[in-house]
């Protein structure tokens, strides 16, 4: 069976690291470079760099700020943030980073997934998407881009089915409406999008205790789950959760 994979997010601004709740009142909880280095020692299978203001401020990746976290982990590192050209996954991918993540850039251009993958591979390219509930969509989910500031016209199951024909290899799915809350994953969302497309999904937005992870990784049928403020905060450690979902049988790789 094939092992459950945790992943720490990095939500960036201005080089720091910062941490809100459903998008809103985001506050400094420290330097990326150290806490990439303490994920690592801990023994997270993958990390996730976004720069959140990016694509709302029209401008690229902070380079040499990606290049100073990639050389403190040896795992998976995947940016995202402001990549809206193949310069910029060409650069991005040179800095450091094995997966690029295309959220806004993506809605807005589209053919940026098909030459992502063509040029670099599907395995490099990954979906972000930030959805949130609508009833008037009809999967039940809009696609949100810019930080979650802007609605788009996508409905979400529709949009992830799209990518993931145009080259996306992933999809990292972020619900909106649970963001930060650490009340749990919106397990709804997850399996839908999980059921729909054949590329692996990480599940997003929510986590605050392990029976969280454990609920999407095996109701919510995610191929991974993000975590944030759990481990942030201190509350829990990368060893703890997968002692805790191991445990529980749930197949996570043990440091």
């Amino acid at each position: 069976m094939l092992k459950k994979r945790i992943i720490v997010c990095l939500d960036v601004k201005d080089g720091r690291t910062t941490k809100g709740v459903k998008f809103l009142n985001n506050v400094d909880i420290g330097d990326p470079v150290e806490m990439a280095a303490e994920y690592y020692r801990q023994g997270v299978d993958e990390l996730v760099f976004y720069d959140i203001i990016a694509s709302a401020r029209g401008r690229g990746p902070i380079l040499e700020l990606i290049k100073n976290v990639a050389s403190q982990v040896f795992i998976p590192f995947c940016v995202g943030g402001g990549i809206g050209t193949l310069d910029d996954i060409r650069s991005t991918i040179l800095a450091g980073a094995e997966k690029i993540s295309l959220n806004s850039q993506a809605v807005k251009n589209p053919d940026l997934i098909t030459q992502g993958a063509r040029v670099f591979g599907n395995q490099c390219i990954v979906l972000g998407m930030d959805a949130k509930a609508d009833p008037t969509c009809p999967s039940g989910y809009r696609v949100y881009i810019n930080g979650g500031r802007v609605a788009t016209e996508y409905d979400a199951r529709e949009w992830a089915i799209k990518a993931v024909k145009l080259g996306a290899g992933e999809i990292v799915l972020n619900s909106m409406d649970a963001d930060g809350t650490r009340n749990g994953y919106e397990l709804n969302l997850t399996k839908m999008i999980a059921e729909s497309v054949d590329v692996p999904v990480v599940a997003s937005g929510g986590g605050g205790k392990t029976s969280h992870l454990a609920d999407v990784l095996t109701a919510g049928k995610a191929d991974a789950a993000l975590i944030a403020s759990m481990v942030h905060s201190g509350d829990y450690t990368i060893g703890s959760i997968k002692s805790e979902l191991n445990a529980g049988g749930i197949p996570v790789r043990l440091s």
